[in-house]
């Protein structure tokens, strides 16, 4: 197949829905598929004058036979031109809704995705409940929703460091990853032995200043670590020296970073925040309402005050971490799906 993964500059992006299209990249060409990656200009999500020009541009420069695979965060600057998307047998990769994002125009976005959504050929989602949210409010037929859910890498066993107990978020400091959730929690337990290591890019810089200020409204600045975007050993590093993975998100498509922990037998605090409470057994985390902090300050208590309670849940992560999907036959079935559009 040729294909051309159009996608928001910059495709170095360090989140998990960028690593999940690089991946599927790596391993597309690995099986032989002539793979090109679009990067688009402009504001994304909800698109700018120079996203919707960058979007028609990609488009109109694609080869005849190409086909468009259109990453979910780019779609909705295709709205305007969307005849022209469907002409070209466009799949949609969506690995969730943008209408979902905290803190944009829900309307705006969902009125451009239910334009979109229901007419391309066919949506790869990255999650089953990605994919059951999209026939039910977007109107997509289910016949033409596929689930490719992301791969995990094996890692070696997490070793913690115990006193104070370390605990390690992972996500994008934007409003919909809840770190101001988890900061809140986290403010209700300073009689408790704990630090706390966001690791995760300031894409919205007035969030992220906010985050800063709460920490220090709350009396926890200096047991909080605002680490950056990490990849590689650094991140390695940072799931290594954990003793609990959190992350309060509102709404996970999928949650590469909870699988990421269950992958190196981390204990979890998360929420039911779409499809991450369907990826992490409860045998292995303690979950809350998001935007709960009462609630999940009151699961942390437990796990941070008892070691015994988190080897327990650190044994059924590991477990659980070991029987998770692997990159290696995720690209195949990308292809399988894109075959059922364009076979």
């Amino acid at each position: 197949m040729k294909l051309a993964l159009i996608v928001p500059a910059p495709f170095s992006a360090l989140s998990g829905g960028y690593l999940y299209d690089r991946r599927m990249v790596e391993g597309l060409r690995g099986l032989g598929h002539d793979v090109v990656v679009v990067e688009l200009g402009g504001r994304h999500p909800l698109p700018d004058a120079a996203a919707e020009a960058a979007a028609r541009a990609a488009l109109e420069a694609l080869p005849e036979g190409m086909i468009p695979v259109v990453d979910g965060l780019g779609l909705p600057a295709f709205a305007a031109i969307a005849p022209m998307l469907v002409a070209r047998g466009a799949i949609g990769l969506i690995h969730h809704p943008t209408a979902l994002e905290t803190g944009l125009d829900a309307e705006a976005l969902r009125a451009r995705e239910r334009l979109l959504f229901p007419a391309l050929p066919r949506l790869i989602a990255t999650s089953r409940l990605t994919a059951e949210r999209l026939v039910a409010d977007f109107a997509v037929e289910p016949a033409r929703v596929g689930v490719v859910e992301p791969g995990t890498d094996a890692a070696a066993r997490a070793t913690g460091t115990g006193s104070p107990v370390r605990i390690v978020s992972v996500g994008t400091l934007v409003p919909r990853k809840g770190h101001d959730v988890l900061l809140r929690a986290l403010g209700r337990l300073t009689d408790l032995e704990w630090t706390l290591g966001i690791v995760g890019a300031p894409r919205d810089a007035v969030h992220a200043h906010g985050l800063a200020a709460l920490a220090e409204e709350l009396g926890i600045a200096q047991r909080v670590q605002f680490l950056d975007e990490l990849e590689g050993e650094a991140l390695d590093a940072a799931y290594a020296q954990a003793d609990i993975f959190a992350l309060a998100t509102h709404w996970e498509g999928y949650g590469m970073a909870a699988a990421e922990a269950l992958a190196r037998g981390l204990p979890c605090a998360i929420t039911r925040g779409g499809a991450i409470a369907d990826v992490v057994p409860r045998d292995a985390c303690v979950i809350a309402p998001p935007g709960d902090h009462d609630s999940l300050s009151r699961a942390l208590r437990r796990v941070i005050f008892d070691p015994g309670l988190r080897a327990q849940m650190a044994d059924a992560a590991w477990e659980a971490g070991q029987s998770l999907p692997r990159w290696a036959d995720r690209a195949q079935a990308f292809v399988t799906e894109l075959e059922l559009a364009h076979g």
